[in-house]
């Protein structure tokens, strides 16, 4: 069987990267997800489930406005930078990230202000909660490490950097994150509630360092041609990709902003837990998509439908068979799981189960978002987004009110089933094939 393996991993050059660089995304994966449910666990431990969904909320808000400043331009880089780097043509690529950057930096720059100063308004006039006003102002300063960060991240993951993009995704800003977090409470004797985003914003500021030296060592390293792109060609692709980020943060937060306006924050901190929890699922569909991304611009760019076609499927396989054990887990023992953060989030093991079929189903059809992104049909995924993302919006303002966050875990899941069933479809009429 092992020399079977090692056969294949041979013979298919494209799948021994698909693997290598899945199982190095996975490892790293995993002890980043150990570091922030730890930093999650502290957290809640230390202040309980209120003061995890102040910090949920005010995580929200910095999402959100994450996503205009970073106006799609790190999918789309990650699409050219993967593109032009298989092509050899990497002065290109270094081309269309200062470029991006420059615009990057303006924006973001701008709404931290408008952030800042609107924090009050935000907090009483849409959640109807004036205490969380110094919460949302603090949580701005992270606004342009956070978007850099990011930015960089999609560059590094374009030049098949799986290590560095998963060490500085999720483990070095929980890792720092935590060990600030413990020095300001348990040394410093610091009991203030601020302390968890002023741990948080360090951990970030420090990660976007660190990517910007490796990302410079990367452009740095390499030559190739220069071939000048216009900025309305580089926004022609970035722009549908940053309402397709748009909708799937308006659909991904949608239920944590209702839950705050109509419910506590006890209930928003427990849903957060178990839409943490509930992620595992497609732990595998992220490791996959880690190199799987770049390879379907590769392939795209090379006009290698086959090749799409085949890592398309191999990748597939794997993210199915690796998240089934997981959903049976969560669905037998929801209430240990949910308990481990403490025993008021054993209130939260049905949404867990909900919680965990939509990410099932997320996992089973494979990366078919990517697919589309990755191949010129951003547009076409933009309106699949868009109607799910209406389609979570009025479930969510159905069932909330009376099931509270079992019934955002109804909608969410109802809504991530059907942005990836439809693009399923949408692959085989438009490239012949199943995911």
């Amino acid at each position: 069987m092992i020399d079977k393996i090692k056969t294949k991993l041979s013979e298919d050059i494209h799948f021994k990267e698909l693997i290598q660089g899945s199982l190095t995304f996975l490892i790293l994966r995993i002890l980043g997800m150990i570091v922030g449910y730890t930093f999650t666990l502290f957290v809640t431990r230390t202040f309980g489930a209120s003061a995890w969904g102040i910090f949920a909320l005010s995580f929200t808000v910095l999402q959100i406005t994450s996503v205009i400043g970073k106006l799609g331009l790190d999918t789309a880089l990650l699409r050219f930078i993967a593109q032009y780097n298989a092509q050899g043509k990497v002065k290109t690529a270094k081309y269309i990230y200062i470029k991006s950057i420059i615009i990057i930096v303006s924006l973001s720059f701008l709404l931290f202000i408008f952030l800042y100063y609107l924090s009050s308004l935000l907090a009483e006039k849409v959640f109807g909660k004036p205490h969380l006003a110094p919460y949302f102002k603090l949580i701005s300063f992270a606004l342009l490490p956070f978007v850099l960060l990011s930015i960089n991240l999609e560059s590094l993951r374009a030049f098949k950097k799986i290590k560095e993009y998963t060490t500085l995704q999720i483990f070095l800003p929980f890792l720092f994150a935590l060990i600030f977090f413990s020095i300001s409470f348990y040394i410093l004797n610091i009991k203030n509630i601020k302390v968890i985003i002023i741990a948080y914003i360090l951990g970030i500021g420090i990660s976007f360092f660190l990517s910007f030296l490796l990302l410079n060592k990367e452009f740095s390293n390499k030559n190739g041609e220069l071939e000048k792109v216009s900025l309305s060609q580089i926004l022609s692709v970035s722009l549908p990709m940053l309402l397709t980020s748009s909708l799937f943060m308006v659909m991904s937060w949608t239920d944590t902003i209702m839950l705050g306006i109509w419910r506590t924050e006890k209930e928003v901190g427990i849903y957060n837990v178990a839409v943490r929890l509930s992620m595992i699922t497609s732990f595998t569909l992220g490791a996959i998509n880690s190199i799987a991304a770049p390879k379907f611009a590769e392939f795209w760019g090379k006009n290698d439908l086959e090749g799409l076609k085949k890592i398309a499927q191999q990748s597939t396989k794997l993210i199915f068979w690796t998240s089934t054990p997981i959903l049976i887990l969560y669905i037998l023992f929801p209430k240990f799981f949910m308990g481990i953060f403490g025993k008021e989030f054993r209130e939260g093991a049905l949404a867990l189960v909900f919680l965990t079929i939509g990410q099932f189903v997320n996992a089973s059809v494979g990366s078919v978002g990517y697919i589309l992104q990755m191949t010129d049909k951003q547009k076409i995924f933009q309106n699949v987004v868009l109607i799910g993302s209406i389609i979570n919006i009025i479930l969510n303002i159905i069932l909330i009110p009376t099931f509270g966050g079992t019934g955002a875990a109804i909608a969410s899941a109802i809504a991530i089933s059907f942005i990836n069933i439809v693009p399923f479809f949408l692959i085989r009429y438009y490239y012949g094939f199943f995911t």
